[in-house]
C-alpha cells in the first residue's frame, strides 16, 4: 500500500499565495522533515489553513515552489489531510474506512480485517455498523482520523481537529495523533491551543498575516519566544 518514494522533506521555497489583491501567504521558506509533530500556530487569519492546503497540494502557489521529497508533482503521493469538520460519507463507520482502504489500494480480501483494526485503534470497534453521520462530533473526528490513516500516509496534515471538541474527546484525538506520530507518520497540525502545542509539538511554525515570523522547537517558542509578536501571542495578547 505504501509507495516506494518519500514525500519528505516537504519544502516551501519563497512561496506566496494571493487572491486578487489580497496576499494570503507572503514569501514563506520552510522545510519540514521527519520527526515529532510540527505545529502551525498564529492568530485567526494568519494563513494556517492555506499553508496546510499548499502542503497537501490542494492549492498551487502564486509564486515560489513547493516540493515533496524533492519532487514538484502535487499528486496524492503519501499525504492525507483532515479538516476541522470532516466530511462523513452516507455509509456506516466501517464502510467509511473501507472506502479509504480501497482508495489506498488495499486488496479487497484484506479490507474487512484492516477496517476492524483501524476502528479498534480509534476506539470505535463497537460502532462499526452505525451510520457515520449519527456519530458524535468526537467520534466523527476519530473516524476521520482512522480513514486518513487507512492510506498509511507519510505526512498527515491536520487543521485544528479538536477545535470544537470537549476535553475528553480532545484527549482521545490527541492520543491517536501521538500514536500515529510514534509510528513514523509526520504530523503537521494547525492549532490555536497552546496547551496542546506543549503536549504534542516537537517544533512550531508561527504565522502572522501570512508571514513566517518565527520557527523554533516547541519548548523554546513557548518559554523563550524570540520575537515580540511571538511573546505577545504566548501571553495571550492580541497580535495584529
Amino acid at each position: 500500500m505504501r509507495a516506494a518514494v518519500s514525500d519528505l522533506p516537504l519544502a516551501l521555497d519563497d512561496v506566496s499565495l494571493t487572491s486578487g489583491a489580497t496576499t494570503i501567504l507572503d514569501r514563506i521558506s520552510l522545510t519540514i522533515g521527519p520527526g515529532a509533530p510540527t505545529f502551525v500556530v498564529g492568530p485567526n487569519g494568519s494563513g494556517k489553513t492555506s499553508l496546510l492546503r499548499l502542503c497537501m497540494g490542494l492549492l498551487a502557489p502564486s509564486r515560489g515552489i513547493v516540493t515533496w521529497g524533492g519532487r514538484t508533482e502535487s499528486g496524492p503521493g503519501r499525504r492525507a489531510i483532515l479538516f476541522q469538520k470532516p466530511v462523513m460519507l452516507r455509509r456506516s463507520a466501517a464502510a467509511n474506512i473501507a472506502y479509504g482502504l480501497g482508495h489506498a489500494g488495499c486488496p479487497r480480501g484484506e479490507r474487512a480485517r484492516r477496517t476492524q483494526e483501524l476502528l479498534d485503534s480509534v476506539g470505535l470497534g463497537a460502532l462499526a455498523a452505525r451510520p457515520a453521520r449519527r456519530l458524535s462530533g468526537g467520534e466523527q473526528q476519530r473516524l476521520a482520523l482512522a480513514r486518513a490513516l487507512a492510506r498509511q500516509p507519510e505526512i498527515l496534515l491536520l487543521d485544528e481537529p479538536t477545535a470544537s471538541l470537549d476535553p475528553a474527546a480532545t484527549r482521545f484525538v490527541e492520543e491517536i495523533i501521538l500514536a500515529a506520530a510514534r509510528s513514523g507518520t509526520k504530523i503537521v497540525m494547525a492549532s490555536h491551543d497552546l496547551g496542546q502545542v506543549r503536549r504534542l509539538a516537537g517544533d512550531v511554525v508561527f504565522l502572522v498575516r501570512g508571514s513566517l515570523v518565527e520557527q523554533a522547537e516547541a519548548d523554546a517558542f513557548l518559554d523563550r519566544p524570540a520575537t515580540p509578536q511571538a511573546a505577545a501571542f504566548v501571553r495571550g495578547d492580541l497580535v495584529f
